[in-house]
């Protein structure tokens, strides 16, 4: 029999829906248009996006890039179906590296792979993506839909995001970091985007599922561990623009005890108060509940803390009240002194 006759075995039988593909491109088109900024050069649904600097207010740029995931908090949205944050998590863990540059963030890109393309689903996520992409003042300039059967099995999707941000030539961070420069904690939302292959294990020991009453938070299990990872963008570009913001520190995998060092020159090291700060509830309860040790939670997680910055001391309290007025929960975390690393004094708890 001729294959010619149309009987022949096609792409979606094999498993791929290139009408949903496309489905989903218009679908998010709005969603993507709506992020646009000066800059913008083109649409989506070509080979590749198009942005010009210049057109960002940029004379001599030069540019930063970031790329990373959400994690396994992905398997937390996936099986309660809470998806509508997860876009903001991706969204947030490359755009918070950036501002760390002391870039702008400019414009974003999204990968999203999963076996069996569900539209409504899709969109739902991409939304998420787009809503984060508008709270940084980035644009949503492509991005790319994998349907792959046979990788992915179920309702299972992964998530990449790739951000590009600039400054100007010489604006770099970090920049003149000096012993008795202040740290000031911005305060996280929860968890955010790390560490959940250890919460989703400590969840399993206490016996609790997703929809049931969290212990620590309003609401079902689930949905209080899919709190979206803060966005620190504008309140932390306005700060490094108002001057005095030697450093900054964005508090992922590792936590304050890896991600504070790498800001640091050789020989310098840090003491900072854990008095200073109250953690959300979580983390105290993930603790207890599976007698995880303080420098462990401090290892693991951003305990409360989500972004750091590095100050002049005689910028710290005019930074304070620029970011809290901002809408960030600020705290004076310590300062930078001799040595080498992180030191702890006080408890979290």
């Amino acid at each position: 029999m001729s294959k010619a006759d149309g009987k022949g075995l096609t792409y979606a039988q094999a498993g791929v829906d290139i009408d949903a593909g496309n489905a989903l491109v218009e679908r998010i088109k709005p969603a993507a248009a709506a992020t646009a900024r000066p800059g913008v050069m083109s649409g989506l649904g070509g080979f590749g996006a198009l942005f010009d600097p210049r057109a960002a207010g940029y004379s001599d740029p030069v540019l930063v890039a970031a790329t990373d995931g959400v994690g396994t908090k992905l398997r937390v949205a996936i099986e309660t179906n809470e998806l509508d944050g997860v876009g903001i998590d991706l969204v947030a863990m490359c755009v918070n590296d950036l501002v760390c540059q002391g870039a702008e963030p400019l414009f974003f890109l999204d990968y999203f792979a999963t076996g069996k393309l569900q539209v409504e689903e899709a969109a739902r996520v991409i939304a998420g993506i787009a809503e984060g992409c508008r709270n940084s003042g980035c644009a949503l300039i492509g991005g790319e839909t994998a349907e792959m059967p046979g990788m992915y099995h179920g309702g299972d999707f992964d998530l990449a995001g790739f951000a590009v941000g600039a400054m100007e030539r010489g604006a770099h961070l970090p920049q003149n970091v000096a012993e008795g420069d202040l740290l000031l904690g911005l305060c996280s939302d929860g968890i955010h985007s790390n560490g959940f292959s250890l919460v989703r294990k400590v969840v399993e020991q206490s016996g609790l599922g997703w929809t049931d009453p969290a212990p620590f938070a309003k609401g079902p299990v689930g949905r209080a561990l899919l709190t979206p990872t803060r966005l620190y963008v504008r309140a932390v570009m306005k700060a490094i623009r108002a001057g005095g913001v030697h450093a900054a520190a964005h508090i992922t995998g590792g936590g304050i005890t890896e991600n504070l060092p790498r800001v640091l020159p050789e020989g310098m090291g840090v003491e900072v108060s854990l008095d200073s700060w109250q953690p959300p509830a979580v983390f105290q309860w993930l603790a207890e509940t599976a007698g995880i040790p303080e420098r462990e939670m401090l290892k693991t997680f951003n305990c409360g803390i989500g972004m750091i910055l590095v100050v002049a001391p005689d910028r710290a309290r005019a930074l304070t009240e620029m970011l809290r007025e901002a809408g960030e929960r600020v705290v004076l975390l310590g300062e930078v002194g001799g040595g080498q690393g992180v030191g702890y004094t006080g408890t979290l708890w």
